[in-house]
């Protein structure tokens, strides 16, 4: 692909990813120009549960809500994959079908890799296949720390880590505050915690009324990152 085709934040956000920019430069330039920029609208659907796995993704720019239907039908919001993040690789290492849904959050921009040039990647980089074993490892170390937090820890503690981790993601300093750009209704924070929207909304409240930070409609601007720290811790 011609990597122009990406905006400047976009390439940048790409580049900068945490997994991404610890790859060889040999490496990161081979996956670029072996895929194509994918702009999608928000809501658009990326992947269907059970459906084949055919493409290996980057983020460039917005999210990617990523879900699952309860046995009530509802769906529930599992992980938001931010800008810099990859996914998709796992089911084209098995070969087994999608195991959930994805969604583009916001205007989304995609770095897309089908799944021969991901195969070819693999075959002519030895690199990538240790990068990928990394991530993946990295990626069950984080799903045995939220298993842990839902077992051990109060919501409070639980919100207030969730808030600092879509902080860093997404965090856009103005001033004194840090305003969370994802947008998200209270329902979708409830899902991420694994709790229903009235008690996240008291302990929003509650950390509002503690000068943490302010609510404001499908967002949240955190006023003082060190109590929300501390919060984490209680």
């Amino acid at each position: 692909m011609d990597i122009t085709v990406l905006t400047v934040e976009e390439r940048q956000s790409i580049d900068e990813g945490p997994w991404f920019s610890k790859l060889s430069a040999a490496l990161q330039q081979a996956i670029l120009l072996r895929s194509t920029v994918r702009r999608v609208n928000d809501g658009a659907t990326l992947t269907t549960r059970g459906s084949p796995a055919d493409e290996w993704c980057g983020v460039a720019r917005g999210a990617v809500r990523v879900s699952s239907v309860s046995l009530s039908g509802k769906q529930v919001t599992l992980t938001y994959a931010e800008p810099g993040t990859w996914f998709g690789d796992i089911a084209l290492f098995d070969g087994l079908p999608r195991t959930h849904d994805a969604h583009a959050h916001g205007e989304t921009t995609l770095v897309v890799v089908r799944k021969g040039d991901f195969r070819a990647l693999l075959a002519a980089h030895p690199e990538l296949s240790e990068a990928l074993l990394h991530l993946n490892c990295r990626r069950l170390r984080l799903m045995f720390d939220a298993l842990e937090d839902l077992n051990t820890r109060p919501l409070a503690a639980r919100l207030a880590r969730q808030l600092l981790l879509l902080a860093r993601s997404y965090g856009v300093q103005e001033g004194d505050e840090l305003r969370i750009g994802l947008q998200l209704a209270q329902e979708d924070l409830a899902q991420l915690l694994g709790a229903s929207r009235q008690r996240v909304n008291q302990e929003l409240k509650a950390l509002e009324r503690a000068g943490v930070l302010r609510v404001e409609p499908t967002r949240l601007v955190i006023l003082s990152r060190d109590k929300l720290l501390s919060a984490t811790e209680r």
